[in-house]
């Protein structure tokens, strides 16, 4: 099954592909906070019809680097300060969560390096803390692309002293969607191809069976933490990001550019580039000297 959060708010499931069918819930997060038991309000939409929105606002968004050797691998190229190895964990900022089709804006007075991170994500469907690897598989309520979006220039600078948020977390960097696909259409999370695309070019093509830590080991993990139903957790991106290219200025994002981000029977989900002057009407303010 497949769950959408579409025009102004709606909640619903997509049935037959092509039709919506409403559920009498206020929003995602409460469809899973309420235990997965919303019923049909008897209204449907066609989905052609409908604007889709990003599927779900988690209470918290967990976020995971560092996942996939394959990318730790590639970030040797350019001599970072710090490795980029598993069970690196932070916090993304929720308000800059964006759906499909909504436009990543290009900061310039920020960054001049943007670049994309094809993630798969899960979608936690309850309440829980300290529980086991095994336990680990009843708390996942579904599965989204995220494309975790980040201005190397600024995480060059951050991770001289080990963190990065600010270079991952500015307005709109957290493009998530296009829907939530439920687990029973996605028989093995840890096989699925994955494939980024900017303007129909390939540039990140893996597969998600290269994780180092699987999905249930990474949930139990930050368990200690605690779960809120319908919080999100990322399981971190793999090698072909442009940063770590040998030609990186030739590949980062500018305005114009499309970038869709895909996960076999999970979806794509696609995101314009666009200029700060054309998203806020003004111009970009000074350059930032950081």
């Amino acid at each position: 099954m497949k769950l959408v959060t579409f025009n102004e708010g709606r909640v619903g499931r997509i049935r037959d592909g092509k039709t919506i069918e409403e559920l009498d819930v206020p929003s995602m997060r409460a469809y899973f906070e309420g235990g997965e038991t919303a019923k049909p309000t008897g209204k449907t939409f066609l989905l052609d019809d409908v604007r889709l929105r990003a599927p779900i606002i988690p209470k918290k968004f967990f976020h995971t680097a560092g996942n996939y050797k394959e990318h730790d691998e590639e970030s040797k190229r350019v001599g970072w300060s710090h490795p980029v190895e598993p069970w690196i964990v932070f916090f993304q900022n929720i308000d800059a969560i964006i759906g499909p089709e909504d436009e990543i804006v290009y900061p310039e007075h920020l960054t001049s390096e943007l670049d994309y991170e094809l993630e798969l994500a899960v979608i936690i469907k309850k309440p829980g803390k300290f529980f086991s690897v095994e336990e680990a598989k009843d708390y996942i309520g579904g599965y989204i692309v995220f494309n975790d979006i980040t201005a190397r220039d600024i995480q060059r600078r951050e991770m001289r002293s080990g963190v990065f948020t600010f270079c991952k977390s500015i307005d709109t960097f957290v493009p998530i969607g296009p829907w939530i696909v439920t687990p029973d259409e996605v028989p093995d999370p840890h096989n699925l191809a994955v494939e980024l695309r900017v303007n129909g070019q390939p540039r990140q093509i893996s597969n998600t069976s290269h994780m180092s830590y699987s999905i249930q080991e990474i949930i139990s993990h930050y368990s200690p933490l605690g779960y809120s139903a319908g919080d999100i957790l990322s399981t971190g991106t793999v090698s072909g990001v442009a940063g770590f290219s040998p030609d990186a200025a030739s590949l980062y994002m500018k305005p114009g550019d499309i970038v869709e981000a895909e996960i076999q029977n999970v979806g794509i989900l696609r995101n314009p580039i666009v200029s700060w002057q054309h998203a806020h009407g003004v111009p970009a303010p000074a350059k930032v000297v950081w």
